[in-house]
Order: C-alpha cells, then structure tokens, then sequence
C-alpha cells in the first residue's frame, strides 16, 4: 500500500462553494486521474475513503461536492434538489465540469487519461460529462441508470460500465431497458452489471438518518462493484508507472 496525502479543495458551481476531497499517491510524477461522484445525499467520508483507496492504487482522485458542502441526511430535502438537477442535464455538465477543471488543475493529473466513476446523482454526472464529448477513458456509475437527451450518448468516446441492483425500484427493469437501449443505438462500448437481491445504494454502509425507500445496503454486491470498477480502470486506465516505494 503506498502512501497518499489528502487535501480538501474549494470551487465554484452550481451557484454553490463545493468543497471537493483529492486523494494523492506518493510521488511527484503525473498520473492517471478519476473524478468520483456521490449519491444524492452528498460527499461523506463513504467517498472520500473511495478516493483515498483509488490513491492508493496509484490514481489522482477527486471526490467532488454537489451541495456545497453540505450532506443532506433528509430524504425530503435531498430529492428536493436532486431531482430537479437529475432532470437539468446542462446543471449536471456544468457541476460536472467545475469539479473536472479542479482535478485538469492539478499538476500531478495527466489531462489526457481521465476517468469518471459515480454512484447515483454523482454517476449521472459522470454520464453526462460523456454525453458533452469530453475526452474521458471510462464512465463507471453504479445506480445511476439516467437517459440523456435524444442522440447526444453517441457523444461518449469511451466504454461505459453500469451496476446496478436487480430489486432497486428507483431504477426498475423499464429503466434499464431504455439506458441499454441509449447506449446501443449510439454505438458505445457499455456493459450493465445486475447484483441479484440488491436494492438502491447496496453499496453505501448503513447510514444513522431515514433514507428514501428502497435502499439497502449488501455487503457482497457492494464489494463486488467496487472490484468491477476497479477492474473498469484496469482495462482503460491502467497505472502504468511504477508506485512508489
């Protein structure tokens, strides 16, 4: 395991200060670099020890913010913002962009080989950074089964990996049919993974505040998507350099 440093990061977006968290290996050479996405409920220590663990693995990682730093532990109050920015996909790009331009910034991150890994909201961000053309190497999203505007998916210039549970009711099978069938027509490389029994979120630890119904967490699946997009990464953005020691 080699050593990371961490530092919080404050920009602009959505008419918000984000307090993102970068994750750093040890090291001053340039290195492969994932922007990682949060649920709707916000960054959490769930994330951020997300982008320590991909540091570890020799990755720049940032974990960006989608309210200001703030964590929004009331169901009512969390899909009062999100779905209307789940349905708004120029805030999503925008929100999207400013964390990108945070993580392009740093001077350790190869520009050239970035991926976008999120879950949920944080996943539809991902998504929608490809549906804009930007030069990504993979989108990684778990839970985050969102359709974009007609025609704009052939836009994506990398492959697509999806999971999600196979009883989450916010992204039923009609869902998962019309994301698949988005990503077909439009000529992308895309595979949806399916965790048998898992609900919405069956990837965050339990959490001591009410959750929107459907949401479970399971601790197998949950390790199994992480492995998958950490194998995601592998393949198109594999770390090429030695770590340090």
């Amino acid at each position: 395991m080699t050593t990371i440093t961490t530092r919080t990061v404050e920009y602009p977006a959505d008419g918000l200060t984000m307090i993102g968290h970068l994750a750093l290996p040890a090291g001053v050479d340039r290195r492969p670099a994932v922007l990682l996405g949060p649920e709707g409920t916000g960054l959490s220590d769930v994330e951020r020890r997300r982008a320590d663990a991909l540091a570890e693995l020799g990755y720049i990682a940032l974990a960006f913010d989608l309210h200001g730093g703030r964590y929004l532990s009331d169901p009512e109050e969390m899909l009062a913002r999100c779905m209307p920015l789940l349905s708004d996909p120029d805030r999503m790009r925008s929100i999207g962009h400013a964390a990108l331009d945070v993580l392009r910034t740093e001077p350790r991150t190869d520009p050239d080989r970035i991926a976008a890994v999120g879950y949920g909201t944080g996943g539809a961000v991902g998504l929608e950074l490809g549906r804009d053309g930007v030069n990504l190497r993979a989108i990684g999203t778990v839970n985050a089964l969102t359709t974009g505007r007609p025609g704009e998916a052939a836009r994506i210039r990398c492959p697509v990996w999806a999971g999600v549970g196979s009883e989450d009711p916010i992204m039923p099978p009609a869902q998962r049919n019309a994301f698949a069938a988005e990503m077909q027509a439009a000529g992308v490389d895309w595979r949806l993974a399916v965790y048998g029994g898992a609900l919405h979120a069956f990837h965050h630890p339990p959490v001591d505040h009410p959750t929107v119904p459907g949401v479970g967490y399971h601790p197998q699946h949950a390790r199994r998507a992480w492995r998958d997009v950490v194998d995601l990464l592998a393949e198109c953005l594999p770390v090429t350099e030695e770590l340090g020691a």
